[in-house]
């Protein structure tokens, strides 16, 4: 069920992406700022799934510039969801973030800190934003969970990027290719998230 769930919603990325990229192109020089904003709230509340804004951004933006606008939107989005997470408490964490992740990663991210962190928002398909209100449970500097978020995650939405631009200048055949390679990923990590968990908790410092 869960990997049905996952693969739904990177399909939801190929058949309705044309609605929400017709939404930001419609503000015309604005458009960067607008899938900034939406980028930074996504992190935060999550309306829509920060991979799809990112394929937007390759189509409109190329990949270059639009992993550039994204990494702004997530930057800010963390920091939001960081402070938010450290001003109002565990009590605010649990009403946010799903019982069953802050049980797989409370510990292992309070344990291990800023290492751990950075590995799992580098691999696709683990619950990066939710990852946010967690690290902001620790003592760790806000500078440095915002940096190690940014940087973690900024492979996952460039490759996403790149999806959007192939898709943009017509190479669908490799647009394709690249979305089952990703999703093959983001699936297995998925479902090896507590085999994850463990493997780092055993391997790092």
């Amino acid at each position: 069920m869960a990997a049905t769930v996952l693969v739904r919603d990177r399909l939801w990325i190929v058949t309705d992406v044309a609605a929400l990229r017709a939404f930001v192109a419609g503000f015309g020089v604005l458009a960067p700022v607008v899938l900034i904003l939406l980028q930074t709230l996504q992190v935060v509340l999550a309306p829509i799934p920060g991979q799809v804004l990112a394929v937007v951004a390759g189509y409109l933006f190329g990949p270059w510039w639009g992993t550039l606008f994204n990494v702004i939107g997530i930057g800010l989005g963390s920091t939001i969801a960081f402070w938010l997470s450290r001003r109002f408490g565990r009590g605010y964490v649990e009403r946010v973030v799903s019982a069953a992740v802050l049980e797989r990663f409370d510990d292992l991210v309070e344990r291990r800190g800023l290492p751990a962190l950075f590995v799992l928002f580098l691999i696709p398909g683990l619950p990066d934003d939710a990852l946010c209100f967690v690290g902001g449970l620790t003592t760790i500097p806000l500078r440095k969970l915002v940096v190690v978020a940014v940087v973690g995650r900024a492979p996952a939405f460039f490759l996403a990027n790149v999806l959007g631009d192939l898709v943009a200048t017509g190479e669908l055949r490799r647009a394709g290719l690249l979305f089952v390679v990703v999703t093959v990923v983001a699936v297995a990590a998925y479902l090896q998230r507590d085999r994850i968990a463990d493997v780092l908790d055993d391997l790092l410092p």
